[in-house]
């Protein structure tokens, strides 16, 4: 077998020499074979197929130029066919030689056929991508670092860098990549745009179609976020800061804004013990650098701040009486005209306001003065747009402190609710969710006596204009308004839930892609032959290869479902004509496409089951009762099944919250099968255990689930008990069980549950009789004393 692979790496490497010298057009031959070997139905002979291409391409890049169309389309259908991962390597090889030599349309094709790196790494086939990572973290490199491409094939290569980092970060650790990729990214964040250009980020427009725009240098700092969120934080820092140190000292404004860019980056993957013990380093960095002559630095410092703020509390905001003077000054000292560079001044302060609480009690007279100020004189409607938004900031972290300002508030807001003009729609969605927050947070007694008006203004709205954006402020004016005032609702509970359930069932926004199929090398023959093909696929239903959403109709499914549950709890039995309808609505989004939607399903879902455990209490029936358990037979297993497959960890965390507030809520009710305790407990487990689909856990860290759990914890979360500082060998290690819900069970089992937890300690038991419990904390293996299945 060896020597018939050597025989023929040794027939191929003599094709190249000959390729080198005699174009591919006087040797037919060899076209001949090339376009028969690789179609063939032998996987044996598309491989020495594939690996003659990759000699002679290699060797004679220019001479196959007129074949870089048809050879793309080879590439698309061999990168498919993952049970030869043999052939798949050699076309790998081959792009990577072509991609610098491919014209614009080539390039588009080779970035399409690079997408399918993308499905392989989903696909979870680890043996055929593990053995080529290495080679294939180069070929993207390589693309990277060519900038004759084009910005998209090459953030596309980022973008399977990207993902494998996502999905085998093991294997990239173990083979030593790390380092290469950051150098490679490093050059293109920190470079300089051309003379008299800026970067995308730093020029004064319309940031809303930044988005739309792929720029290389925006996705080199998705990456270290990517790496950020995925990889050991002492491994990560071993090789960033070093290149963050030099970016930051250096005198050339771009460098630093690298470098500041690059914390930010890193705080929400880093938000752990590591980032805690570096925070005053961070954030005096990036405080300074809001100081910088150059306001590109600055710009990075703000969206830092932000970043900080968001990812870092509650340690952040304890630097309240350092940050925010600075942020008052900063304000007050901006030039108005550059929208954009406010619009990150406002990014930074609202993400540091909303978590003060009453700590923001000192600066509330200045803030509300200045917001109140600049409405009434501003002129740009975007910087009126941004004071409102801050507005609904200072709210959430006041609370009832904003009550001397809320007359004089909503009379600023009654002008932009009322003007459906379309040149200020955008203001008026700002203040409609502002409007929101306020609701949430002034209190009952304040907001109450608008409760009916708000009513009548969301279903005006919803009638009269045709915007996602702003049916989505509307159905959030509804929930809201759920909370303080329910009985104002009441009377318009048919069309609020039609409006929602239309919005919830609609496609619009949806786009659908088709696969498309591709033969290598066409010749007149198979042109006939495709002809023939086309017609009778037109008859028959294509693959879809993938959907896509416009991103107003997701938020608008995500806040109509939220809505819906919001709206069920709140108002309880006068809901009850609309819940069978809207279950059946928001259970079929549970494997919608997009995460925020599903994410928003599965808490929704929780959210039913508890507005029909609460309708039963009130009215204790045998056909309620009936139902509240019908629902939790459908709800249940759906969590679990997130829990175990779905690919996104915040739809996970929401899964596992949802079951929680299930739990809380329902008590015996939802235990009633033995059964279902016994899988929630074997879940439970896994997800520590790292078995779930999208857990791991990263050498001596929590899995990414566990850290995401940890954040999101307050004392009073009852599924997740945790055990913090528990010291074992001169480690401290952070524990989670699962337990508290068990006194409800009503299994005769006496320890009914026993948690799995990999602390690398001495085994430790804590056992409360009067709850029927145990919690057992194994040193690395389960406890051969533990009686319970669910443990085995």
């Amino acid at each position: 077998m060896h020597l018939r692979h050597f025989v023929r790496h040794s027939l191929s490497q003599l094709s190249a020499v000959l390729v080198k010298h005699e174009s591919p057009e006087r040797w037919p031959a060899l076209l001949t074979v090339l376009n028969q070997s690789t179609k063939s139905p032998n996987p044996q002979d598309r491989q020495v197929g594939l690996l003659l291409l990759s000699k002679v391409v290699e060797s004679n890049p220019e001479a196959f130029r007129p074949h870089y169309r048809q050879l793309l389309q080879l590439f698309d259908t061999v990168l498919q066919d993952v049970n030869n991962p043999t052939a798949m390597y050699y076309c790998i090889l081959t792009l990577t030689t072509l991609t610098a030599y491919a014209g614009v349309a080539e390039q588009d094709q080779a970035g399409e056929a690079m997408e399918i790196l993308d499905e392989l790494m989903e696909s979870e086939v680890s043996p055929i991508i593990v053995p080529h990572i290495s080679e294939i973290v180069h070929f993207c490199l390589e693309v990277w670092a060519d900038n004759s491409l084009n910005d998209s094939i090459r953030v596309k290569a980022l973008s399977c860098i990207a993902s494998l980092i996502r999905l085998k970060n093991k294997a990239v650790l173990k083979q030593k990549l790390l380092s290469p990729i950051l150098q490679m990214v490093f050059p293109v964040l920190s470079a300089a745009p051309p003379p008299g250009q800026e970067d995308l980020e730093d020029q004064e427009q319309d940031m809303d179609n930044e988005g739309d725009v792929e720029s290389p240098k925006h996705f080199a700092a998705q990456v270290i976020d990517t790496l950020a969120l995925h990889m050991p934080p002492e491994k990560l820092f071993q090789h960033i800061l070093p290149q963050v140190q030099v970016c930051l000292s250096s005198e050339n404004p771009y460098q630093k804004k690298a470098g500041v860019v690059c914390l930010a980056m890193l705080a929400e993957g880093c938000a752990g013990v590591h980032s805690f013990r570096m925070l005053p380093f961070m954030l005096r960095t990036v405080c300074h650098s809001l100081s910088d002559t150059s306001q590109v630095v600055r710009s990075a410092g703000l969206l830092a701040l932000g970043q900080f703020s968001e990812h870092l509390q509650p340690d952040v905001s304890n630097y309240c009486a350092d940050v925010m003077p600075l942020l008052l000054r900063y304000l007050a000292g901006l030039n108005q005209t550059m929208t954009v560079h406010v619009s990150k001044a406002f990014y930074a302060l609202e993400n540091f306001m909303e978590n003060l609480g009453a700590e923001i009690e000192p600066y509330l007279p200045t803030l509300m003065e200045t917001m109140l100020g600049t409405l009434s004189n501003a002129e740009n409607l975007r910087i009126k747009e941004l004071v409102v938004s801050a507005i609904g900031a200072i709210a959430s972290a006041a609370k009832k402190l904003l009550v001397p300002y809320f007359p004089a508030v909503i009379e600023n807001l009654k002008g932009f609710l009322l003007d459906i003009r379309d040149e200020v729609r955008c203001l008026q969605t700002q203040s409609l969710d502002t409007l929101s927050v306020l609701a949430r947070n002034v209190g009952k007694e304040t907001f109450s006596p608008l409760a009916a008006e708000c009513v009548h203004l969301g279903l005006n709205l919803t009638n009269s204009v045709d915007d996602p954006d702003l049916r989505r402020s509307t159905y959030s004016l509804f929930s809201a308004v759920s909370t303080v005032s329910p009985e104002c609702l009441n009377p318009h509970l048919g069309s609020i839930t039609t409006a929602i359930m239309l919005t919830m069932k609609s496609t619009e926004g949806v786009t659908v892609s088709v696969a498309p199929s591709f033969v290598l090398l066409d010749d007149e023959e198979d042109d006939d032959l495709n002809l023939e093909e086309e017609e009778d696929i037109e008859g028959n239903d294509r693959d879809v290869s993938e959907f896509s959403v416009e991103n107003a109709y997701v938020d608008e499914k995500e806040s109509a479902c939220e809505a819906l549950g919001e709206i069920a709890f709140n108002t309880g039995a006068a809901f009850l004509p609309f819940m069978e309808s809207g279950f059946q609505e928001v259970f079929a989004l549970h494997d919608f496409p997009h995460e925020d939607v599903r994410r928003a399903s599965f808490t929704v879902m929780g959210q039913f089951c508890r507005t029909w455990h609460k309708i039963w209490k009130e009215n204790p029936t045998q056909e309620n009762h009936q139902v509240l358990q019908n629902t939790l037979s459908v709800v249940l297993p759906s969590l679990l099944e997130a829990v175990r497959k779905d690919r996104d960890h915040n739809v996970v965390i929401a899964a596992l919250e949802s079951m929680n507030g299930v739990l809380k809520a329902c008590q015996e009710e939802a235990l009633q099968s033995e059964a279902m305790l016994a899988e929630i407990s074997h879940v439970i487990r896994d997800v520590f255990k790292s078995k779930v689909g999208l857990c791991f856990r990263k050498e001596g860290e929590e899995s990414l689930i566990c850290v995401q759990l940890r954040k999101r914890m307050d004392p009073s979360f009852p599924l997740f008990i945790q055990l913090n500082d528990i010291c074992a060998d001169g480690m401290k290690v952070s524990v989670f069980a699962v337990v508290p819900y068990l006194p409800f069970c009503s299994t005769s089992c006496r320890n009914p549950l026993a948690l799995w937890l990999s602390a690398p300690s001495p085994w430790a038991c804590w056992q409360r009789s009067h709850t029927h419990w145990v919690l057992c904390l194994g040193g690395g293996r389960l406890l051969d004393a533990c009686p319970v299945d669910c443990c085995q």
